[in-house]
């Protein structure tokens, strides 16, 4: 597929590259001796760290890692300012490439503007009510087999339990095989992938986890390489071969490399942050388990409705458990983070702001702020209710981004989260292993949050 004429004529040849004098008139962090020591000490506690230079510096500062001098704005004023991105400020490539480049080039996330708006497009087929309703039963299909040992399993640990099957999940919707021998060296080129994100050291040395990670890229792009040519031309309901056979508003079919990135792109994005929400919410229901009981109670009014099974059509009316998974994402985000590059200079809260800026905004400590959630360390999905969010700024609750970079399997992680606990809990209950102590000692909360521990749990026959 074609890109409009000259797609990236919006990025400024002069860009410049911030430095602490351009950035000096903002409050924030001093120049450190060793920007990596900095970085490391950050990701040991990325939530105490955020919380503690907010209560410093105020929701606009300036910032230090490995990647330079930025600028940090909290709140849900930025996040429309820099999501929704009226006057097109701000570049998500440019914000991403840094982290991301090297590991999932050319993935959806990671175009802007007219690109993306194409792309987007292109890719929606594969996101559409019918091809859904397919992918739901295969969901369906394989849940059921994947929990069915869990109950006699004794306790396990849950975390590298729900990803080996969350990889099974998206293999069915969206490759519609099953992974077969090759599953350990695709789950572990994934890990690899977004292991080496936030890797401290930034090119491909060896022994490091960037080496580490472009190898793995270079493993899944062989895998879906060779895969297209079968796939051009033939039916399928799976997400892959919607893909290879997408056309854009002018007709024309997405390049083999095309397919590729937004293969490895969507893959991580649904397998990664999907495995992090559903044990989010795992860790959340087995600390108040009096909402289990209350998920259980919904269930059963949905299978006498149905005469037992969900369908796709009565996924709505999981209502509390949509409370839940919302309740469980504001406190534990499955994307802590979201970067951006300006383009252009630009005021915020009486703060001018220089071209060339690495802007981030921060769901994590937007999810906590107290004036928009009262007592923001407690689990409470009745903030979810329409009363409750009614008069709530649209841009306070931001797991899966907003505006035109606002996720595109949205409902795809709605319609699979709802599918799994509906299966789980209709005859079972969670039982902690050991006791939850808080989201910021259970969890790793970066660069995509997963329990310390990997979460230790039973699953018991009610």
């Amino acid at each position: 597929m074609n890109a409009p004429a000259g797609p990236r004529d919006f990025i400024p040849a002069d860009l410049p590259e911030p430095r602490f004098e351009d950035l000096a008139h903002l409050p924030g962090m001093m120049p450190a001796r060793s920007t990596m020591w900095r970085t490391i000490q950050f990701l040991k506690n990325p939530l105490g760290r955020s919380r503690a230079m907010v209560e410093q510096y105020g929701r606009v500062f300036r910032r230090q890692d490995f990647g330079g001098w930025g600028v940090s704005m909290i709140g849900p004023e930025a996040n429309e300012l820099v999501m929704f991105n009226k006057d097109r400020i701000f570049s998500s490539e440019l914000g991403w490439n840094p982290v991301l480049e090297l590991l999932f080039p050319r993935g959806l996330m990671l175009m802007d503007f007219d690109e993306h708006r194409i792309h987007r497009k292109t890719l929606s087929v594969a996101f559409k009510t019918e091809p859904m309703k397919i992918y739901f039963d295969a969901l369906q299909t394989g849940i059921a087999k994947g929990i069915a040992p869990w109950p006699s399993a004794g306790t396990f640990k849950f975390y590298p339990t729900i990803k080996a099957l969350t990889l099974d999940l998206a293999a069915a919707s969206f490759l519609g095989v099953p992974w077969g021998p090759e599953a350990d060296k695709i789950n572990k080129a994934f890990v690899d992938m977004v292991q080496a994100a936030t890797g401290v050291v930034r090119k491909p040395l060896p022994f490091t986890a960037m080496k580490r990670g472009v190898d793995g890229r270079k493993y899944l792009c062989g895998y879906f390489g060779k895969e297209i040519p079968g796939r051009r031309g033939a039916a399928g309901d799976d997400i892959f071969t919607q893909v290879c056979n997408a056309r854009d508003e002018n007709g024309a079919l997405l390049s083999d490399q095309d397919i590729i990135d937004h293969m490895n792109f969507l893959m991580m994005a649904a397998h990664d942050t999907t495995t992090s929400s559903i044990s989010s919410m795992v860790y959340l229901l087995g600390a108040n388990p009096e909402w289990q009981d209350k998920l259980r109670a919904e269930i059963a009014a949905v299978k006498a409705q149905t005469g037992g099974p969900l369908t796709y059509e009565t996924l709505g009316k999981l209502e509390t458990m949509e409370m839940v998974f919302k309740e469980a994402l504001r406190l534990i985000s499955p994307v802590p983070s979201m970067p951006r590059r300006a383009l252009r200079d630009f005021v915020f809260m009486n703060h001018h702001i220089p071209a060339g800026s690495h802007v981030g905004i921060n769901p994590m400590i937007t999810h906590r702020l107290p004036d928009i959630w009262p007592d923001p360390e407690r689990f409470d999905p009745t903030r979810f209710t329409a009363e409750n969010s009614r008069g709530r700024h649209k841009y306070a609750w931001v797991p899966f981004g907003g505006g035109q970079h606002m996720c595109l399997g949205l409902h795809f992680a709605y319609m699979q989260v709802k599918a799994f606990f509906f299966a789980l809990l209709a005859e079972h209950r969670i039982v902690l292993d050991t006791p939850a102590v808080s989201v910021e000692l259970d969890f790793q909360m970066f660069p995509i949050p997963k329990p310390k521990n990997g979460l230790p749990i039973r699953i018991e026959r009610i």
